[in-house]
């Protein structure tokens, strides 16, 4: 479905697109980098408007969110398209494909929020792809999912712009940001993109109140290194604080990366230790349920808050907020 865009100005002849920090140039019958953004007679229009490729009950745990709503399920919905163009992306099949290559179904935003309540789901999230690729059609499900008490959420590699950001601040209430590293060069030579925009929305959310989590998928000879997780610990102490949750990420072979090896467990467990000794309170490990690096811990005394097994979350709801041994505060949002 095509809608007009929003964000947008006239650059001499072509058309300047504001929604991410790519800001394309698109000239007349042109596409963005993102190829959902067409130039049509002077106008951008938006050609995936509530064209969901994906639709999915999850568990929350799954986005992943540990510190909001544990135990809850959320509506997950995606489309095509993204902005960046990841080597080791697990969705590569939807987000690195043209809009016809991909069979979608038409779920315009009252639908979207009338199949979550159908499905009994406490909130919505725009993930598989990335969410500011349909933009519009988010901001416009996040406005009607406010007004019935629904809990929204963006899974983002945080690459929106300072514009689109204030646009969606007032109808987001979670989001799990990837920062998926620490220089640069990782950002360009895997991501095709810049890692400081990243790293002003990761600050910008969380001065906004709005509950972030940060993953970091640990790709072997890329971003494991001991100098890595420590800038990147020392980002998450220095600007948004050690109640941030964060998810150190086991990678395995995927779409342009099938020539490595999957992440150490050794250098997983190495992470979650300079992020604790860095006074960091929830660390978890992901992709490797053996480990039992998902379970939630009081940071003060070490009592157990929330045991996870897979998917399927083990608490006691009346220790979530506050921890029962040491009665130290538990950093998690229920209602």
């Amino acid at each position: 479905m095509r809608k007009e865009a929003i964000l947008y100005e006239k650059v001499g002849k072509a058309l300047n697109c504001k929604i991410c920090e790519r800001r394309c140039i698109i000239s007349e019958g042109k596409n963005g980098f993102c190829e959902m953004r067409e130039n049509n007679e002077g106008k951008i229009y938006t050609l995936n408007y509530a064209a969901a490729s994906s639709l999915a009950v999850d568990p929350i745990e799954k986005k992943p969110l540990f510190h909001f709503y544990p135990g809850s399920t959320v509506f997950s919905i995606g489309s095509v398209g993204c902005n960046f163009r990841c080597r080791h992306c697990q969705n590569w099949g939807i987000s690195q494909s043209q809009l016809e290559q991909i069979p979608t179904r038409e779920i315009l935003p009252e639908e979207a929020i009338r199949l979550t309540k159908e499905n009994r789901c406490r909130s919505i999230a725009w993930t598989y792809n990335e969410p500011t690729m349909w933009f519009e059609y988010s901001l416009d499900s996040a406005k009607i999912a406010k007004k019935e008490d629904i809990k929204t959420i963006y899974v983002t590699n945080g690459y929106m712009t300072e514009e689109s950001f204030d646009q969606i601040k007032p109808y987001l209430d979670a989001a799990n940001i990837d920062l998926k590293g620490m220089s640069d060069k990782f950002y360009k030579d895997l991501c095709e993109a810049r890692l400081q925009p990243v790293l002003d929305n990761i600050i910008r959310f969380h001065d906004a109140k709005i509950h972030i989590e940060i993953t970091n998928l640990m790709i072997p000879g890329y971003n494991d290194s001991e100098a890595d997780v420590n800038a990147l610990v020392k980002f998450i102490v220095d600007e948004v604080g050690v109640e941030v949750p964060l998810h150190f990420t086991r990678f395995f072979p995927q779409y342009r990366l099938t020539n490595l090896p999957p992440t150490e467990v050794r250098l997983l467990k190495k992470a979650q230790t300079i992020a604790k000794e860095a006074g960091i309170k929830y660390v978890y490990i992901g992709n490797a349920p053996s480990l039992g690096g998902e379970n939630t811990y009081c940071p003060a005394c070490g009592e157990l808050i929330i045991e996870r097994n897979g998917f399927k979350v083990i608490s006691d709801e009346k220790k979530i907020k506050e921890c029962p041994t040491c009665k130290s505060k538990i950093d998690i949002v229920t209602d």
